[in-house]
C-alpha cells in the first residue's frame, strides 16, 4: 500500500487477502458509502483475477445470491454491505442459511464507536443484529492510523480464521452464517492499485492465490474435525426385526439412499432430498402412508434431512407404536414433530444382521409391496392426467392431448424430464414443488429448494447464484442449464433480482413461472371451505394480473409462453442460451 493510505483501505485489502488465502472465491456486494473501502478492494481483487465479484443494488437479493453461490460451490461466500437498513435487508437470507446450514460471511460496514448512540445518520445497533442465526458475530473496532502492516495483517489473519472456522462448522454446531461488523472512520477509502505478483507494490496482496487451491487445505481441516467427532461418537447400529422405512427430507443427501439400500428398507425421499433415486424409492409415499396396510404397519422410521412437503410424515412420527430415529451430522436443532422422536444420532449404519436380513423373504416382501404398490398408484394417476404419445403416428386423442392446456402435473413431469445430471433444478415454495414431490420418478440430478424456512423470498436470486457457480465449475457441470420452477407470487416477490447490470455475469438460466394469478396454495387451507370467498381472495389468494412479458423486456430477459403441452415440450427442450423466462398459464 502507498504511504498515507486510509486505514480503512489498508485493513480492507489485508482482510480480503486473507479470505482469498482461506479459499474464498466469490464476493457479493451492494453499493454504499461506509463500505467503500471493502467494495473498492474487492474490485481490485477481481481485476487481478483473485475473486469473482457480483454487484447487486438490493441487499436482500444479494444475500440470497450469495446463498445460492455457497450452496452450489460448497465454499463460504462473502457479502459486503454498508450500514443501516442495508444490514437488516440481509436477515431473510441469514435465516435461511442458518436453518439450512449454508456458510455465509457477512462483512457489514458500520460507524465507529464514537458515532453510535447519538443519532448519527444511517446508524443503528448492528452488532449481533441477526441474533441466534449466526455462528459467530464480532464487532470489529475501526482500524487506527499508524498501525504497522505486519500487525494489521496478523489481526486480519486471526479474524478470518475465526470467521472461516465458524462458517464451515469447525468451531460451531454446523455450517452457517457469520457476521463481522466492521467499523470504519473517515477517510473511508484511498486510491490504490494491486500489482500482479512479482512486482514491488502490492505483490503480497495480489499473490494471495497460490497455484494449488487453498480450499483443499481448508476442507482437509474440516474433514479431520468431522472424522474426529465421528470417532468419538460411533454410528448408531440399526438392527433388523422391525418393519422399517427410511425418510429422506430436504438436504438428506445420497447417504440416505445408500442406507436404505443396505438394509433393504423402503425409501421415502422428498424431491429436494438429494436421495430421490435407486431401487428402493417410493414415490407415492403419501398414499401409502395413509393406508393401514402400509403406513399402519410401520414400526420404525429413520429420518435423514428435513421433511417439509407432506403432513403424512409428521403424522406417522407422532403415532403410537412408531420408533423414530433422526439422523443429523451437524446442528443443534433436531427434527422432532410432536416431541415424539425416540432417538437422535449423528450417523447410523445397518448392522451386519440387518444387511443379512435384507435378503430374507419377509424383508423382500416388505420392500417389494411398497415398491410395486407405489408404481401401480403412479400408473393409475398418469393414465388420468396425461395421454401418452405413441411411436407410430399421432392419433386424434394424442393430438388433442398435445393441444390441451398445461396442468401442474404436466408441468412438473415435463421439467423433470428435461433436467439432466449436468443441469441444475431449483424449486420455489409453491404448489409446484409439492406436485413434483407427489409424482416425479427417481433420477440422480441436482435439485435445490430453500426449505430451511420454506419462504418464497429470494428464490430468483438463489437460483442465479446456483447458475453462476455451476457455470464456473468443471465440465460437464458447467455446460448445463439451471431451471427455476416457481409460482407467480414467488416470482414477483423477487422480481428485482432479474436486474443484471452491465458487466455482471449472465446466468445460463431458464425461469419457468407457473402463473395461476395468485396464491392458489392457500386454496388448500381448511379455512378456505368456511371463510367468505371475497376475504380469502383479498388477504390470502392475493390475485395479480402483471404482464410478465413486459417485465422480462424491462429487465432484458428473453420471454416465451407455453399454454399447451407441445409448446411446453418445445420450450424446455431448446431453451435460449442466456437468461430467459417461460410463462406457463395454469388454472386456479
Amino acid at each position: 500500500m502507498t504511504p498515507g493510505a486510509s486505514p480503512a483501505t489498508t485493513f480492507s485489502v489485508a482482510l480480503l487477502a486473507e479470505f482469498v488465502r482461506s479459499g474464498v472465491r466469490d464476493v457479493v456486494l451492494s453499493p454504499g458509502s461506509r463500505s467503500q473501502a471493502l467494495a473498492l478492494a474487492a474490485a481490485e481483487f477481481e481485476r487481478v483475477g483473485r475473486i469473482r465479484l457480483h454487484v447487486r443494488i438490493d441487499e436482500r437479493g444479494a444475500g440470497f445470491l450469495a446463498l445460492g453461490l455457497a450452496v452450489e460451490s460448497s465454499r463460504p461466500v462473502l457479502v459486503v454491505t454498508t450500514s443501516g437498513t442495508a444490514v437488516a435487508n440481509l436477515h431473510p437470507a441469514v435465516l435461511e442459511a442458518h436453518h439450512s446450514g449454508v456458510p455465509l460471511i457477512l462483512l457489514t460496514a458500520d460507524r465507529p464507536a464514537e458515532l453510535r448512540g447519538i443519532r448519527s445518520n444511517q446508524t443503528t445497533h448492528q452488532p449481533g443484529i441477526f441474533g441466534v442465526a449466526t455462528r459467530l458475530a464480532e464487532d470489529v473496532a475501526a482500524p487506527e492510523a499508524g498501525t504497522s502492516d505486519p500487525v494489521r495483517a496478523a489481526d486480519a489473519a486471526a479474524l478470518v480464521r475465526r470467521a472461516r472456522d465458524a462458517a464451515t462448522g469447525v468451531q460451531s454446531a454446523g455450517p452457517g452464517p457469520v457476521q463481522l461488523n466492521l467499523a470504519f472512520r473517515e477517510p473511508l477509502s484511498s486510491a490504490f492499485t494491486l500489482e500482479e505478483a512479482g512486482t514491488d507494490e502490492g505483490a503480497d496482496a495480489a499473490s494471495v492465490a497460490p497455484a494449488t487451491d487453498p480450499l483443499a487445505d481448508v476442507l482437509a481441516d474440516v474433514l479431520t474435525d468431522v472424522l474426529t467427532d465421528l470417532a468419538s461418537e460411533p454410528p448408531l447400529q440399526i438392527a433388523p426385526g422391525l418393519r422399517t422405512i427410511v425418510i429422506a427430507g430436504h438436504g438428506a443427501g445420497e447417504q440416505a439412499e445408500r442406507f436404505a439400500r443396505s438394509g433393504g428398507w423402503p425409501l421415502l425421499a422428498e424431491v429436494s432430498s438429494g436421495a430421490r433415486f435407486g431401487p428402493n424409492l417410493i414415490v407415492a409415499y403419501r398414499e401409502l402412508l395413509q393406508s393401514a396396510d402400509f403406513g399402519g404397519q410401520v414400526e420404525r422410521a429413520i429420518v435423514f434431512g428435513h421433511p417439509t412437503l407432506s403432513r403424512e410424515i409428521p403424522t406417522l412420527i407422532q403415532r403410537d407404536g412408531v420408533e423414530t430415529i433422526v439422523v443429523a451430522a451437524t446442528g443443534d436443532e433436531w427434527y422432532n414433530p410432536g416431541h415424539r422422536v425416540s432417538r437422535r444420532a449423528r450417523s447410523v449404519v445397518a448392522d451386519e444382521a440387518s444387511v443379512a436380513d435384507a435378503a430374507t423373504r419377509p424383508a423382500r416382501e416388505w420392500l417389494g409391496r411398497w415398491v410395486m404398490t407405489s408404481r401401480h398408484v403412479l400408473v393409475a394417476e398418469a393414465e388420468q392426467d396425461v395421454t401418452p404419445i405413441g411411436e407410430r403416428g399421432i392419433t386424434k386423442a394424442e393430438l388433442a392431448a398435445m393441444r390441451a392446456p398445461v396442468t401442474r402435473a404436466m408441468l412438473a413431469d415435463a421439467i423433470w424430464r428435461a433436467s439432466w445430471p449436468h443441469d441444475r433444478l431449483v424449486l420455489g415454495a409453491s404448489r409446484l414443488i409439492r406436485e413434483a414431490d407427489k409424482r416425479v420418478l427417481g433420477k440422480k440430478i441436482f435439485v435445490h429448494a430453500n426449505r430451511g424456512l420454506a419462504g418464497i423470498d429470494g428464490t430468483i436470486s438463489t437460483a442465479v447464484g446456483i447458475a453462476l457457480a455451476s457455470q464456473a465449475g468443471p465440465e460437464p457441470r458447467s455446460s448445463g442449464t439451471t431451471r427455476l420452477l416457481l409460482g407467480d407470487l414467488a416470482f414477483l416477490h423477487d422480481v428485482g433480482s432479474l436486474l443484471l447490470a452491465p458487466g455482471e455475469l449472465r446466468p445460463r438460466m431458464q425461469i419457468v413461472v407457473g402463473n395461476d394469478g395468485g396464491g392458489t396454495i392457500f386454496d388448500g387451507l381448511e379455512v378456505a371451505q368456511s371463510a367468505h370467498p371475497t376475504s380469502i381472495d383479498r388477504v390470502l389468494f392475493t390475485p395479480q394480473q402483471v404482464d410478465l412479458s413486459s417485465l422480462a423486456a424491462a429487465y432484458g430477459w428473453s420471454y416465451s409462453r407455453a399454454a399447451t403441452r407441445s409448446d411446453l415440450e418445445r420450450e424446455l427442450t431448446t431453451p435460449p442460451a442466456g437468461p430467459s423466462i417461460l410463462e406457463v398459464p395454469l388454472a386456479r
